[in-house]
């Protein structure tokens, strides 16, 4: 697939299933990760993949997490414990920030999320179903422990992969007239 059209045709696949990215496809997920902008090569980044039984567990966290909140029905801790196995594959993504006399903390939490976003495009260069979420759990301080994430750590998001189980949607064609302007 040529960069253009994976760039243009991306879409987001919430329904997928077995099987997930075998290792070569994982790595050229992680290697196009490896290229996002890096101003000073801080490195600003880092994953956790979970699988197999890991998914469960983290339901297990999930669940826990919401518990903690208080007066949790069941609905919402059967549902947290589900969330992880919407599919085979869940990448987290971590920004890891750290202090520099040159390189904000901004910038650094923003190269990690175009290494996520690169992942999401190798994914669909590569016909693999993928869609990034986030939601409280994602910030939510009993998860990050669990997780393991230091203090200068922070989650960007989950992103889910596997096969698609439907064929993905034809993104819409935007007029970038309404987003782009000329200054000055």
């Amino acid at each position: 697939m040529e960069a253009l059209d994976a760039l243009l045709n991306r879409v987001s696949v919430p329904r997928l299933t077995e099987p997930a990215p075998n290792a070569a496809q994982r790595e050229g997920l992680f290697q196009a990760a490896l290229r996002a902008p890096d101003h000073g090569q801080l490195r600003p980044w880092r994953f956790l993949t979970i699988e197999g039984e890991g998914l469960a567990k983290l339901g297990e966290l999930f669940a826990e997490a919401v518990a903690k909140k208080g007066d949790a029905s069941q609905a919402a801790l059967d549902k947290a414990r589900a969330m992880p196995l919407r599919a085979p594959l869940l990448i987290v993504v971590i920004a890891r920030l750290q202090e520099h006399f040159k390189v904000p903390k901004s910038e650094q939490r923003l190269a990690a999320g175009c290494a996520a976003h690169g992942i999401l495009i190798a994914a669909h260069a590569q016909g693999i179903g993928a869609v990034w979420r986030t939601g409280d759990l994602a910030f939510d301080a009993h998860v990050h422990q669990g997780l393991g994430l230091e203090p200068n750590e922070e989650l960007i998001g989950y992103l889910y992969l596997g096969t698609p189980l439907n064929e993905p949607r034809t993104p819409p064609v935007l007029d970038t007239a309404d987003f782009v302007r000329a200054w000055g």
